[in-house]
């Protein structure tokens, strides 16, 4: 009988791969505690969870805001600490805390589970050496300190054990997963686009295809589908007319949720040249919709998708540009495959890990 405190204090962020983690697997969490007798509970922020939760999810309101990080830091922990001790005073205290950001609060006097979906902080190149050495103290106390670790992927997984103090037993894979959208029949035009969907930011490395398509006049337009972080938008747009290729690159900012399907289904193929990623779940979305796919050889992607998807280097246009072309050519059966092998991720499925991690964590079973 497993109660599980969630904080959400940062989860009214745009939609990508850790809000998609979010609002799939936490009502799917929330149904499968209360099947064996536990409760989910979870602490909103200033800025309300904008996702559907189911009606018997104890929902506790704070003013604790997401940004900045120095504030949310202080105000969270002691917005945690009133909540536990609350339920507590009312006989239904909570065993486990759960938090999918960082830091975590200190001074919980319950254990904590952190999901960990990247290392981007230690491992980007343009990080600067401060950033990474603040960073590898967060995350380290973070995750050393915690009753379980979630990660998306095996890759992460594998970087945590080498990086920190950790007991494989304690460190799980709960991965996403594609099956939130219901895959339209091809319907591919003459001129159809290449697509990137996720957020346009630096590590995404956007510009390795903008210059691809400056080598290759033949390669389709590409559409970006997703919110620009920190002006990465205008600087790819600088970029393309400098490159000539102003014309060919389309900016179609955020989008709504019933619309993926139609983009996949209309897109002469995906490319996702990121330099660093936890999971990709517009590769498995890809795959799924039966869409040829172009990623750059990032472990996590290569990971979901290189099975049956050509690859390029992250720093090389013209070994982006030839997967691209490969990728175009790729025949249905290779295509039928790719979904095949997407097929086997599901939510259902990665939220029954997290269940099963959770009460490990809070020593209601033991570890499998």
């Amino acid at each position: 009988m497993v109660r599980v405190l969630l904080s959400a204090v940062v989860l009214a962020q745009p939609m990508g791969g850790v809000r998609r983690h979010s609002a799939e697997l936490l009502p799917r969490a929330a149904r499968l505690l209360r099947d064996c007798g536990g409760a989910l509970g979870v602490l909103e922020g200033r800025e309300k969870i904008p996702f559907d939760l189911p009606d018997f999810v104890e929902r506790i309101p704070s003013s604790v805001p997401a940004h900045p990080v120095i504030a949310r830091a202080t105000l969270e922990g002691r917005a945690l600490r009133r909540a536990l001790e609350a339920a507590g005073s009312a006989g239904a205290r909570f065993d486990l805390v759960h938090t999918g950001h960082l830091p975590v609060p200190r001074h919980l006097k319950t254990p904590h589970c952190v999901t960990i979906h990247d290392l981007r902080a230690l491992e980007l190149e343009h990080t600067p050496l401060s950033r990474r050495l603040i960073a590898r103290k967060v995350i380290g106390a973070a995750v050393e300190g915690a009753a379980m670790v979630i990660t998306v992927s095996q890759h992460v997984r594998e970087q945590l054990l080498a990086r920190f103090r950790l007991h494989p037993d304690r460190v799980r894979v709960v991965p996403n997963a594609a099956d939130h959208f219901t895959p339209l029949p091809r319907a591919v035009a003459a001129n159809a686009p290449l697509l990137h969907v996720g957020h346009v930011e630096r590590r995404k490395n956007l510009e390795v295809v903008v210059r691809a398509l400056a080598l290759d006049p033949t390669l389709p337009r590409l559409c970006l589908a997703g919110d620009a972080k920190l002006g990465e938008d205008e600087r790819l747009r600088e970029l393309a007319r400098e490159l000539g290729v102003q014309e060919r690159v389309e900016f179609l900012g955020p989008f709504a949720d019933e619309r993926l399907a139609e983009l996949l289904a209309t897109a002469a193929c995906m490319v996702l040249p990121s330099r660093l990623e936890g999971f990709g779940i517009p590769a498995l979305e890809a795959c799924r919709a039966k869409v040829p796919l172009a990623i750059s050889r990032t472990p996590a992607l290569l990971e979901v998708a290189g099975a049956h998807t050509p690859s390029f280097a992250p720093d090389e246009p013209a070994e982006c540009a030839s997967a691209i072309r490969a990728a175009l050519a790729l025949p249905s059966s290779t295509l039928e495959a790719a979904a095949g092998a997407a097929a086997r991720f599901s939510w259902d499925t990665s939220a029954r890990l997290l269940v099963d991690a959770w009460r490990t964590a809070a020593g209601e079973i033991g570890p499998r």
